[in-house]
């Protein structure tokens, strides 16, 4: 069996993304007016940055919460400018696939967020995420502010103890954000049928049972 270089993953969500792109001249359109300036500031009062593998995956627990205007998909974490995904896809940029999210603080908080963000990652994975290996699908918790990094080290401390083992994700200050090509924002929702047999593929859901149980996937709140 030929094994492909841990810096350069083929991975099913590279496959899928990139199966989706050669079908879509949009999609070819768009990718590269999307990453030719950082995203802005978000419309909402708060903004919070998570890493969880492949951000496909990411979007879809916090869509269903109460105060969040929005979840973009980007890539975060790295030097290089203007990134696009087959960049990031390479490996070696330091980006890492992350979602934004956009939020009102007095509907839910960083807190619950990060509740959620636990619940829909593998915490002990080490620069990979179930199916997708590399740094670029590293778990992380990307800070705003000092209050944001004190709420993550402390949820992080409690994961630590909850598991009696070293927790593997990363707490780091957020850096420029660059928003995904478009057609990975909603991927879920634009292409139900290749996001499902992919999340299946890549053993996502059966891990988070496995380590999450009936808390696997996060609460939903009112």
């Amino acid at each position: 069996m030929i094994r492909l270089p841990l810096s350069r993953p083929l991975t099913l969500c590279v496959l899928a993304a990139a199966s989706l792109a050669s079908t879509s001249l949009h999609a070819q359109s768009t990718q590269a007016q999307s990453s030719q300036e950082p995203s802005s500031q978000a419309q909402g009062n708060a903004e919070a940055t998570f890493a969880g593998g492949c951000f496909w995956c990411m979007e879809p627990p916090y869509d269903s919460q109460p105060g969040v205007s929005a979840t973009i998909s980007g890539y975060i974490g790295g030097e290089l400018e203007n990134p696009t995904y087959d960049d990031i896809s390479r490996g070696g940029t330091g980006h890492a696939e992350v979602v934004q999210i956009e939020y009102d603080s007095e509907q839910i908080s960083y807190e619950q967020l990060l509740e959620i963000f636990w619940r829909n990652i593998d915490p002990f994975a080490v620069d990979r995420q179930f199916c997708d290996v590399g740094d670029q699908y590293r778990s992380a918790i990307f800070y705003h502010d000092e209050s944001q990094r004190e709420l993550a080290e402390a949820s992080k401390a409690e994961m630590e103890e909850r598991f009696d083992r070293e927790i593997a994700t990363q707490i780091v200050p957020a850096t420029t954000f660059w928003a995904a090509e478009e057609y990975h924002q909603d991927y879920y929702q634009k292409n139900p049928v290749r996001y499902k047999f992919y999340r299946f593929s890549c053993g996502r859901d059966d891990r988070l049972e496995e380590v999450w149980g009936e808390e696997a996937g996060g609460p939903t709140f009112e």
